[in-house]
């Protein structure tokens, strides 16, 4: 999956030119093996280096700027979370063709898990809560805005349009009205906190069903948390939201929107990955699915 052009602007990337790079700017890694691992992401290719590290290229130029904000909030966030994130080793800079700044970091050990085939789910469920809860306790002053921290009538359009995109393919009508439903959530009015803001199951590893680690911090920031609950709908079980809710604590209002939030980028995500990205398709259809289920109960 890693390698299927996703974006017309997408740049080209593959293992000699990672090779290129590391010899030039980080000669003590130069002769690693590198290989590119195989991934459903959508901002960045990603290549093993050795055994102990990973480097992360921008796939497009929207995901340039993820660069610079994750090696300046992973070291201040990452010591203060209850499980591993990845650890900045070095920024690489623009070179061999390659226009952008790049990263290297340390491998994390663990795989993604699967929707619909969780392992221990109220253990998943418990560790997520408490990644959640405990990154909600960091203070949050000075740092950077979470640009899905905001309230679901900011996504109202593109939603609305991926509507229309999938008439015809979903049940658009139900879908529609569960959307307006949680427009009519009432918003948060307390401080802003910290959120990761993409809590899919491709930046969750685990390890005989725990939680061990959770990556991809680039929309790390501060505002309406809600949108970290979307892996009750994207990963859980229904049977395990409820441990997942109360390890958070989200109220009524904060849980609808964290459904709304679950609903809106799944419906965004599924026209456009529909034939580039077929795991990440999947996992939308999933989130409908689920969400249409929780509703006829």
């Amino acid at each position: 999956m890693s390698a299927v052009r996703m974006r017309p602007d997408e740049a080209d990337v593959d293992a000699p030119l990672v090779s290129r790079l590391i010899a030039a700017q980080f000669p003590r890694w130069a002769g690693l093996p590198v290989r590119r691992l195989a991934s459903s992401g959508t901002e960045n290719a990603m290549f093993r280096l050795g055994d102990d590290m990973v480097v992360r290229l921008p796939r497009y130029p929207g995901a340039v700027e993820d660069v610079a904000h994750e090696q300046r909030w992973l070291p201040r966030l990452g010591p203060r979370l209850p499980v591993a994130t990845p650890l900045p080793l070095a920024q690489g800079a623009p070179g061999e063709g390659f226009a952008w700044p790049w990263s290297v970091y340390r491998w994390l050990d663990g795989r993604n898990p699967v929707a619909g085939a969780v392992e221990r789910p109220e253990l998943l469920a418990a560790g997520l809560g408490a990644f959640v809860a405990a990154l909600r306790g960091i203070a949050a002053r000075g740092g950077p805005r979470n640009h899905r921290g905001v309230p679901l009538a900011e996504r109202d359009a593109p939603t609305r349009e991926a509507l229309a995109q999938l008439e015809g393919r979903i049940d658009t009508d139900a879908v529609t009205a569960l959307w307006e439903e949680a427009l009519r959530t009432p918003g948060r009015t307390a401080e802003p906190v910290w959120a990761h803001g993409d809590l899919s199951p491709g930046n969750v590893l685990v390890e005989d069903g725990e939680l061990t680690a959770v990556i991809d911090f680039g929309g790390v920031g501060v505002g309406d948390p809600a949108v970290d609950l979307i892996p009750a709908w994207n990963l859980l079980p229904a049977s395990a939201r409820g441990t997942f809710r109360e390890a958070v604590g989200a109220d009524d209002a904060e849980w609808a929107r964290g459904r709304g939030w679950a609903l809106s980028i799944s419906l965004i995500q599924l026209p456009y990955y529909w034939e580039t990205n077929p795991p990440l398709a999947e996992n939308s259809r999933h989130v409908i699915k689920e969400i249409l289920a929780e509703a006829r109960l």
